[in-house]
């Protein structure tokens, strides 16, 4: 009887630590995403509330809704409809490779190919409107790392006009941009004999006489403040916040890189599922739900970017 209870004991000791069963039953491969997602989500999280501190602190910051205000091949102002687009369709690639996970515990291939084909559509169309949106921003209104045109009055004041005179009034808070010369005058279809260099850094007859041009050609509206302790004194307006535009390039681009390095994998992995890899495993093609773990990630975190940076 002793020697019989010895060796269930020794044999429940080699069960124990033979690694057979794996932790809460999950495969190693997919606890490991786990690890690395838990970690990423720090990462962002850390972006996010970094960029929360400084927005709340400077009272200047631009209003999202002035700055993400275009859209492809239209000239009208629609705030924040471009990112939503761009939000539908991630949100829609979260689905479909939802759907190609679902596939795989069924081992159907044709089925996880489907789904997986339109996943990386989706996330090409993501890029290539992340793309238009950068593109828009730095060549046509300019915003850099260093410079950003986009600024919020702090005082309530009354634009001057080229005669002197007082124009339209603006209260604190309204948004504006700064414009460049040369996209300025494309955009009105003006030019000025001599070229942009003979109005850079000061004002000629007849040259935008209600404006300070600086430098680097950046035209600076005037204005009388009428309200607060600066109450009468003509001033011009200030660039925005530098870590507006330093913040907004890391963190989308910072996304964007995972993205792009989703959709890099998603094609690789396809690839296998079409060479039929995966069917001889017969696990529920387990590759696609881990990498379907990373795109619901990164999906999930758009949300948040979305929240934070474009709605707050």
């Amino acid at each position: 009887m002793a020697e019989t209870l010895s060796s269930e004991i020794v044999d429940q000791d080699k069960n124990l630590w033979s690694g057979g069963k794996p932790p809460m039953k999950v495969s190693y491969g997919k606890l490991m995403m786990w690890y690395f997602l838990l970690s990423d989500a720090f990462t962002f999280a850390g972006l996010l509330i970094g960029y929360g501190a400084l927005r709340f602190s400077m009272p200047n910051w631009p209003v999202p809704e002035k700055v993400f205000n275009k859209f492809p091949f239209a000239d009208a102002e629609l705030p924040l409809i471009f990112v939503t687009f761009m939000t539908f369709v991630l949100l829609a690639s979260s689905f479909t490779m939802m759907r190609a996970v679902q596939e795989g515990h069924e081992e159907n291939r044709k089925g996880v190919i489907k789904w997986m084909i339109l996943t990386i559509l989706g996330g090409f169309t993501f890029l290539g409107c992340q793309a238009w949106e950068w593109t828009t921003l730095i060549a046509k209104e300019h915003a850099s790392i260093h410079t950003n045109p986009f600024g919020r009055l702090t005082e309530d004041g009354i634009y001057l006009n080229a005669d002197g005179s007082e124009g339209e009034a603006f209260e604190a808070g309204q948004s504006y941009l700064i414009h460049n010369i040369k996209s300025h005058e494309a955009a009105h279809g003006e030019s000025h004999e001599g070229g942009h260099e003979a109005s850079v850094g000061h004002t000629e007859p007849g040259d935008y006489p209600d404006a300070f041009i600086d430098q680097e050609g950046y035209i600076h509206r005037k204005f009388k403040v009428t309200s607060g302790a600066d109450a009468g004194q003509i001033q011009s307006e200030p660039f925005g916040p530098k870590a507006f535009g330093g913040l907004f390039f890391f963190i989308t681009g910072f996304h964007g890189f995972h993205v792009f390095s989703g959709v890099l994998f998603l094609t690789i992995i396809l690839i296998n599922v079409i060479s039929g890899i995966y069917v001889a495993r017969k696990n529920g093609y387990e590759m696609v739900e881990k990498i379907g773990l990373y795109w619901h990630f990164v999906d999930l975190v758009w949300v948040f970017v979305f929240l934070v940076y474009y709605l707050i």
